[in-house]
């Protein structure tokens, strides 16, 4: 974690200069649980392939300056968000203003984003959570509070993914900007293994400030 902050630090000092000479937006990227215990080239059993490098590449071909990783082990959720809490301090301490941050998350990505946003406490900045909430996480995860402009995406053929109304209504942090998505796709969890243009261009398009997604 350490060798990745430093990286991801160096990276975000390149993009302080690129923010006062263009409308410079910046995406961090969390991808989901399988990923970060199998390889890049791994096939899901059901679900074949998570194709990240593709999904990142589709934010870049927006003009997006992405921050991600490949995460190894069973990393913890609330504290890699505290490295990427950092992480958004050192470019705000820059000059970069929330609303060009995002956050995205696919599902395990999506509840460390979730914990970004509850440590963040900014109404600011964007999040997008992607098949990340489940009713019983009221009781399993009471510590979350939503914060910022928040966009989920949930796919209807998804067990592990519902509408999140029940968490706006138990946050606290005034939220300026709720919107939420149902996918119609029948591939079950595995939408999220694709860059899928179901949830990738209304995702980038929350990234862009653009809430009114109807």
């Amino acid at each position: 974690m350490k060798s990745f902050l430093l990286i991801s630090l160096l990276i975000c000092s390149s993009f302080f200069s690129y923010d006062q000479e263009s409308d410079g937006r910046v995406i961090f990227f969390l991808h989901n649980r399988f990923l970060e215990e199998h390889g890049l080239d791994e096939l899901h059993p059901e679900f074949g392939r998570t194709e990240y490098p593709e999904i990142l590449s589709e934010f870049e071909k927006q003009g997006f300056k992405v921050i991600s990783e490949k995460r190894n082990g069973n990393v913890n959720a609330r504290d890699y968000a505290v490295e990427i809490v950092n992480q958004i301090d050192s470019l705000l301490a820059n000059g970069y203003k929330p609303g060009k941050i995002t956050i995205i998350g696919t599902s395990k990505g999506g509840y460390i984003a979730q914990y970004v946003s509850t440590l963040a406490n900014n109404p600011d900045l964007n999040f997008v959570f992607i098949a990340s909430f489940r009713d019983e996480d009221i009781q399993n995860i009471p510590q979350i509070n939503f914060c910022g402009n928040i966009l989920t995406i949930y796919e209807k053929s998804d067990p592990f993914g519902v509408s999140a109304m029940r968490r706006k209504q138990t946050s606290t942090c005034e939220i300026r900007h709720f919107y939420e998505i149902e996918l119609n796709t029948g591939m079950g969890h595995g939408f999220l293994f694709k860059p899928l243009k179901e949830w990738i261009e209304p995702a980038m398009k929350w990234a862009k400030e653009n809430y009114e997604l109807e």
